[in-house]
Protein backbone atom coordinates (compact mmCIF):
# COMPACT_ATOMS: atom_id res chain seq x y z
CA UNK A 1 0.00 0.00 0.00
CA UNK A 2 1.38 3.46 -0.80
CA UNK A 3 2.33 5.46 2.25
CA UNK A 4 0.22 8.39 3.30
CA UNK A 5 1.33 11.98 2.76
CA UNK A 6 4.34 13.26 4.66
CA UNK A 7 4.00 16.77 5.96
CA UNK A 8 6.34 19.30 4.42
CA UNK A 9 6.42 21.62 7.41
CA UNK A 10 9.92 22.45 8.53
CA UNK A 11 11.58 21.50 5.24
CA UNK A 12 14.41 24.02 5.12
CA UNK A 13 16.10 23.12 1.82
CA UNK A 14 15.58 25.79 -0.86
CA UNK A 15 12.86 24.49 -3.16
CA UNK A 16 11.59 24.86 -6.71
CA UNK A 17 8.20 23.89 -8.07
CA UNK A 18 8.53 21.79 -11.24
CA UNK A 19 5.42 21.63 -13.44
CA UNK A 20 5.74 18.69 -15.83
CA UNK A 21 4.00 18.54 -19.23
CA UNK A 22 0.93 20.56 -18.23
CA UNK A 23 1.12 22.78 -21.32
CA UNK A 24 -0.68 20.23 -23.42
CA UNK A 25 -3.11 19.99 -26.32
CA UNK A 26 -4.24 16.50 -25.22
CA UNK A 27 -4.37 15.21 -28.78
CA UNK A 28 -2.28 12.06 -28.16
CA UNK A 29 -3.55 8.49 -28.04
CA UNK A 30 -3.75 8.24 -24.24
CA UNK A 31 -5.59 11.54 -23.80
CA UNK A 32 -8.98 9.94 -23.23
CA UNK A 33 -7.68 8.03 -20.22
CA UNK A 34 -5.58 10.96 -18.96
CA UNK A 35 -8.11 13.79 -19.16
CA UNK A 36 -10.31 12.86 -16.16
CA UNK A 37 -7.26 12.72 -13.89
CA UNK A 38 -5.81 15.91 -15.38
CA UNK A 39 -9.05 17.77 -14.66
CA UNK A 40 -8.83 16.79 -11.00
CA UNK A 41 -5.29 18.04 -10.52
CA UNK A 42 -5.52 21.43 -12.27
CA UNK A 43 -6.98 23.27 -9.22
CA UNK A 44 -4.27 21.80 -6.97
CA UNK A 45 -1.52 22.76 -9.41
CA UNK A 46 -2.99 26.28 -9.56
CA UNK A 47 -2.85 26.49 -5.75
CA UNK A 48 0.76 25.29 -5.76
CA UNK A 49 1.67 27.93 -8.31
CA UNK A 50 0.15 30.68 -6.17
CA UNK A 51 1.93 29.41 -3.05
CA UNK A 52 5.29 29.17 -4.82
CA UNK A 53 4.96 32.66 -6.26
CA UNK A 54 3.93 34.08 -2.88
CA UNK A 55 7.00 32.45 -1.33
CA UNK A 56 9.27 33.66 -4.14
CA UNK A 57 10.29 30.07 -4.84
CA UNK A 58 11.25 29.39 -8.47
CA UNK A 59 8.58 27.95 -10.74
CA UNK A 60 9.94 25.89 -13.63
CA UNK A 61 7.75 24.44 -16.34
CA UNK A 62 9.43 21.46 -18.00
CA UNK A 63 7.44 20.47 -21.03
CA UNK A 64 7.54 18.05 -23.90
CA UNK A 65 8.24 19.77 -27.21
CA UNK A 66 5.89 17.29 -28.96
CA UNK A 67 8.48 16.84 -31.69
CA UNK A 68 8.24 20.48 -32.75
CA UNK A 69 11.94 21.20 -32.83
CA UNK A 70 11.41 24.78 -33.97
CA UNK A 71 8.96 25.55 -31.21
CA UNK A 72 9.76 27.77 -28.27
CA UNK A 73 7.62 27.76 -25.17
CA UNK A 74 5.41 30.63 -26.32
CA UNK A 75 4.31 28.63 -29.34
CA UNK A 76 3.52 25.62 -27.17
CA UNK A 77 1.45 27.75 -24.78
CA UNK A 78 -0.40 29.40 -27.65
CA UNK A 79 -1.19 26.03 -29.24
CA UNK A 80 -2.48 24.61 -25.97
CA UNK A 81 -4.66 27.66 -25.32
CA UNK A 82 -6.09 27.44 -28.84
CA UNK A 83 -6.95 23.78 -28.45
CA UNK A 84 -10.12 22.06 -27.24
CA UNK A 85 -8.83 21.70 -23.68
CA UNK A 86 -7.69 25.26 -23.06
CA UNK A 87 -9.64 25.19 -19.78
CA UNK A 88 -6.98 22.86 -18.40
CA UNK A 89 -4.15 25.19 -19.38
CA UNK A 90 -5.50 28.68 -18.68
CA UNK A 91 -5.58 28.33 -14.84
CA UNK A 92 -1.95 27.18 -14.77
CA UNK A 93 -0.41 29.05 -17.68
CA UNK A 94 3.13 30.38 -17.12
CA UNK A 95 3.37 33.95 -15.86
CA UNK A 96 6.12 36.42 -16.73
CA UNK A 97 8.34 35.20 -13.87
CA UNK A 98 8.11 31.49 -14.72
CA UNK A 99 11.06 29.63 -16.17
CA UNK A 100 10.56 27.16 -19.01
CA UNK A 101 12.64 24.17 -20.10
CA UNK A 102 11.81 22.08 -23.16
CA UNK A 103 12.38 18.32 -23.07
CA UNK A 104 12.16 15.67 -25.76
CA UNK A 105 11.99 12.49 -23.66
CA UNK A 106 10.39 11.32 -20.43
CA UNK A 107 12.78 12.69 -17.82
CA UNK A 108 12.89 16.41 -17.10
CA UNK A 109 16.68 16.08 -16.83
CA UNK A 110 17.49 14.10 -19.99
CA UNK A 111 19.50 16.35 -22.34
CA UNK A 112 18.08 19.51 -20.73
CA UNK A 113 19.79 22.33 -18.78
CA UNK A 114 17.62 21.73 -15.70
CA UNK A 115 20.42 20.48 -13.44
CA UNK A 116 22.48 23.58 -14.17
CA UNK A 117 19.45 25.85 -13.77
CA UNK A 118 18.61 24.41 -10.34
CA UNK A 119 22.23 24.86 -9.29
CA UNK A 120 22.19 28.50 -10.42
CA UNK A 121 18.96 29.10 -8.53
CA UNK A 122 20.30 27.47 -5.37
CA UNK A 123 17.37 25.03 -5.32
CA UNK A 124 18.19 21.62 -3.84
CA UNK A 125 14.61 20.43 -3.29
CA UNK A 126 12.33 19.79 -6.26
CA UNK A 127 8.58 19.63 -5.75
CA UNK A 128 7.09 17.71 -8.67
CA UNK A 129 3.60 18.07 -10.09
CA UNK A 130 2.06 17.44 -13.49
CA UNK A 131 1.75 14.37 -15.70
CA UNK A 132 2.03 11.45 -16.11
CA UNK A 133 2.61 9.89 -12.67
CA UNK A 134 3.69 6.48 -13.96
CA UNK A 135 5.79 7.88 -16.78
CA UNK A 136 7.47 11.29 -16.82
CA UNK A 137 6.97 12.01 -13.11
CA UNK A 138 8.43 8.64 -12.11
CA UNK A 139 11.48 8.90 -14.37
CA UNK A 140 12.06 12.51 -13.37
CA UNK A 141 11.96 11.63 -9.68
CA UNK A 142 14.58 8.93 -10.27
CA UNK A 143 16.84 11.31 -12.15
CA UNK A 144 16.45 13.93 -9.41
CA UNK A 145 17.32 11.33 -6.77
CA UNK A 146 20.52 10.24 -8.51
CA UNK A 147 21.52 13.91 -8.68
CA UNK A 148 21.29 14.08 -4.88
CA UNK A 149 18.32 16.43 -4.92
CA UNK A 150 15.58 16.24 -2.31
CA UNK A 151 12.35 15.16 -4.01
CA UNK A 152 8.72 15.72 -3.11
CA UNK A 153 5.86 14.48 -5.28
CA UNK A 154 2.47 16.10 -4.75
CA UNK A 155 0.12 13.12 -4.88
CA UNK A 156 -3.05 15.11 -5.63
CA UNK A 157 -1.27 17.22 -8.27
CA UNK A 158 0.00 14.43 -10.51
CA UNK A 159 -2.27 12.93 -13.18
CA UNK A 160 -2.27 9.34 -14.36
CA UNK A 161 -3.40 7.18 -17.24
CA UNK A 162 -3.50 3.88 -15.34
CA UNK A 163 -4.46 4.31 -11.65
CA UNK A 164 -2.93 1.01 -10.52
CA UNK A 165 0.40 1.90 -12.13
CA UNK A 166 0.25 5.38 -10.64
CA UNK A 167 -0.16 3.95 -7.15
CA UNK A 168 2.78 1.63 -7.74
CA UNK A 169 4.86 4.51 -9.11
CA UNK A 170 4.20 6.64 -6.04
CA UNK A 171 5.25 3.76 -3.80
CA UNK A 172 8.41 3.21 -5.85
CA UNK A 173 9.28 6.90 -5.58
CA UNK A 174 8.73 6.82 -1.84
CA UNK A 175 10.52 3.56 -1.15
CA UNK A 176 13.29 3.46 -3.75
CA UNK A 177 14.03 7.15 -4.28
CA UNK A 178 13.38 8.57 -0.83
CA UNK A 179 10.74 10.90 -2.22
CA UNK A 180 8.25 12.57 0.08
CA UNK A 181 4.73 11.82 -1.12
CA UNK A 182 2.76 14.86 0.00
CA UNK A 183 -0.69 16.38 -0.35
CA UNK A 184 -0.91 19.81 -1.93
CA UNK A 185 -2.30 21.39 1.22
CA UNK A 186 0.81 20.26 3.14
CA UNK A 187 3.40 21.75 0.79
CA UNK A 188 5.42 24.73 1.96
CA UNK A 189 8.04 26.45 -0.16
CA UNK A 190 11.43 27.78 0.81
CA UNK A 191 12.81 30.45 -1.50
CA UNK A 192 16.03 29.41 -3.22
CA UNK A 193 19.19 31.16 -2.08
CA UNK A 194 20.24 31.92 -5.64
CA UNK A 195 16.94 33.46 -6.73
CA UNK A 196 17.55 36.87 -8.20
CA UNK A 197 15.35 39.82 -7.44
CA UNK A 198 13.31 40.86 -10.50
CA UNK A 199 14.91 44.29 -10.23
CA UNK A 200 18.39 42.78 -10.24
CA UNK A 201 19.20 43.62 -6.65
CA UNK A 202 19.85 40.04 -5.51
Amino acid sequence: MPAGPHREEGHETPSALIVIDMVNTYDHEDAGALLPSARKIVPVVADLLRAARDSRAPVIYVNDNFGQWRSHHGELVDAALAGPHADLVEPIRPDSEALFVLKARHSIFYETPLTYLLWELGARHVILCGQVTEQCVLYSALDAHIRHLDVSVVSDAVAHIHPELADAALEMMRRNMGARIVAGQDVTFTGAAGRRDPDGEG
